[in-house]
């Protein structure tokens, strides 16, 4: 697949669409590359679930089951697949686009249920302006925790939801060939990237849902939500790291996949998990927290203990960014932008020159302020003059830079000086930082630059608004070259690079007491990022393609655009030496064009070992 998963236009597909693809296979169950084990066959099952269904199941010859549900009976075909004490079968209910995923630890007695549907009808945002109905093609899944009834008394414990996988990160290969890296880097969602299905090496983000069998046994699943809806669904034997699951949905040519597999695992790693220790994960992210109960009353009795609210069949935590983003033609941004564009808060057609807010002794102006966390604004670049000449054709700019605020550039193919509010940080040692909107440009742009003063090295972020998708995202471009200034020597072919050294990497970023997230370096290509809980679990998470340019050892440049989902773009040095970042935010809307800073104390949270994983592939061998 070469198209990115978030661009992709999935087919609407009908209630109707999905009941004839899926009366075919009903009656014979998924298929498998490995064998089917036949433990079950012949044997009578009966599975109890707590608050949810009795299940009822004859295994007969030949991979066909009944199932007794409710008083009603059905009969369908079915495939099994055993791992260690788990047996695990898959079937689907005819005529009713939904089906069973049963985990049966044999030892145990213990049972975990996922009952899986189309066609959901499912509306999201109810009674509200942004209300939606979800695609009939997007798995639903409704998790429930039983045994097998064998005449003994219920176990007191089951299996239950668990935050144990919480930051591993694991390289799975089935026995189809397909492989994908999935990084289990929040509560509720999994980052994965597809390294046979497609052809970009971008990680994308699917709600996720933990269970934990016993100290060496996990069940998980995913549902690809937002994108073509498919479900997969596993147990992994953490131990030997092996899998035995089932794939089901339709993918992006609308066909049917319904797979059992088998899949061999490495461990790529461990970040930090950061809820307290005595928090094991038990209650989901969906699962609305127990409301407070009210203090009582000198006298009063005391008031009952709370009780949490039941989740609605089906919840789950999910970003479904795209359904809410405004969309905007290239006109109509541009329209926007030429009736206001701001650069640090001044807007255009009001920023005549003022002058800086004196020291409270006299002498030098200070700076702006920055705010939260971020890096105060330096006067690095104050006095200097210097001209910018990148690689290629590209852009030669001459600086003239007037106080800590102002600055005149000159672009060689206009020739004439243009005045501009511009913001710069001092990133690291002679390291200058800064940027400005480019003026009078359609569509609107904006230049951030990294002037390395001892090495006579530039890196420009070139950012435009506008996308083939929309006009309110930007596109944004690394070009390099040199510095120009009387007493730098510029190099002839040392450059600034776009580099790989931070995939797997793991940083949180604190941009003020108040807002941290998490970002996770993915893959060369893409991030995503986490936001944390009140509970200080890795909680939402969502993900876009991203850059990384090497500007010194320990000192990079990360850009990113929230893809299908706000269009902002954040720029940012990183520093891992001094574990801080600071930047740029470029953005555009009906209110205009914008271009801001943001800046964050960082924390490093662990590494994944997955480079190894990435770049051209033999394909077809």
């Amino acid at each position: 697949m070469r198209i990115p998963m978030h661009r992709f236009k999935y087919t609407k597909l009908t209630k109707d669409q999905i009941g004839a693809k899926l009366k075919p296979v009903e009656g014979v169950g998924p298929k498998s590359a490995s064998a089917f084990s036949s433990v079950l066959s012949g044997k009578t099952v009966k599975i109890i679930t707590q608050d949810g269904p009795t299940l009822e199941y004859k295994f007969g010859a030949n991979r066909r089951l009944t199932l007794t549900e409710g008083g009603k009976q059905v009969s369908a075909g079915y495939g099994e697949l055993t791992q260690n004490n788990i047996v695990f079968f898959s079937h689907l209910i005819p005529g009713e686009q939904k089906g069973y995923n049963v985990y049966i630890d044999q030892k145990s007695n213990l049972a975990t249920v996922f009952e899986v549907w189309l066609s959901s009808g499912i509306k999201q945002n109810a009674g509200r302006p942004t209300e939606f109905t979800l695609d009939d093609r997007e798995v639903q899944r409704q998790i429930y925790f039983g045994y097998v009834d064998n005449g003994s008394a219920a176990p007191k414990k089951l299996h239950a939801y668990t935050n144990r996988m919480t930051g591993k990160g694991l390289h799975w290969k089935q026995d189809n060939g397909i492989e994908t890296i999935e990084l289990y880097t929040s509560v509720a969602n999994t980052c994965f990237t597809e390294l046979t299905r497609h052809i970009d090496d971008l990680s994308y983000i699917a709600p996720s849902d933990y269970v934990l069998a016993d100290d060496r046994t996990a069940i998980y699943n995913r549902t690809e939500c937002e994108f073509s809806g498919i479900h997969t669904c596993f147990v992994a034997d953490l131990y030997g790291v092996k899998q035995v699951g089932v794939r089901f949905g339709f993918n992006e040519k609308d066909e049917l996949e319904y797979y059992m597999f088998k899949g061999d695992g490495k461990v790529v790693g461990q970040i930090a998990y950061l809820e307290n220790f005595d928090d094991h994960g038990l209650r989901p992210m969906f699962a609305p927290a127990p409301a407070r109960p009210a203090a009582a009353g000198p006298g009063a009795a005391a008031a009952p203990p709370a009780v949490a609210p039941v989740p609605a069949k089906g919840a789950r935590t999910t970003y479904r960014p795209v359904r809410t983003f405004t969309h905007m033609t290239d006109e109509e941004m541009h329209a926007a932008a030429v009736a206001r564009t701001t650069a640090f808060g001044v807007a255009s057609g009001t920023a005549a020159e003022a002058p800086a807010p004196e020291a409270p002794t006299g002498g030098a102006p200070l700076p702006p302020q920055a705010t939260g966390n971020n890096l105060p604004f330096s006067d690095i670049l104050v006095g200097k003059e210097f001209t910018l000449r990148y690689d290629n054709g590209g852009p030669v700019r001459d600086y003239r830079i007037k106080n800590i605020t102002r600055l005149q550039y000159r672009d060689h193919k206009d020739n004439k000086w243009v005045d501009a509010e511009y913001r710069a940080y001092e990133g690291d040692d002679n390291l200058a930082w800064f940027a400005h909107v480019l003026a009078d440009t359609r569509p609107r742009a904006s230049t951030m630059v990294a002037v390395d003063f001892t090495n006579g090295l530039v890196t420009s972020i070139e950012s435009r608004m506008g996308t083939e998708y929309y006009g309110n995202e930007t596109t944004y471009l690394p070009i390099f070259g040199v510095c120009e200034m009387p007493g730098l020597e510029a190099p002839i072919y040392v450059r600034h690079e776009l580099t790989d050294e931070l995939v797997g990497h793991c940083f949180s970023w604190s941009y003020s007491d108040q807002t941290t997230s998490m970002h996770v370096y993915s893959s060369p290509h893409s991030m995503s990022w986490v936001i944390f809980t009140g509970t200080q679990q890795m909680g939402a998470e969502w993900g876009s393609p991203c850059i990384f340019v090497k500007l010194r050892p320990g000192v990079y440049i990360f850009c990113q655009n929230e893809e299908a989902c706000n269009g902002n773009q954040m720029t940012e040095l990183l520093n891992t030496k001094a574990s801080h970042d600071c930047g740029f935010t470029f953005n555009g809307s009906a209110r205009g064009a914008s271009l801001g800073v943001t800046g964050a104390i960082g924390r490093h949270i662990g590494k994944f070992d997955i480079l190894e994983y990435f770049g051209p592939k033999k394909r077809g061998a």
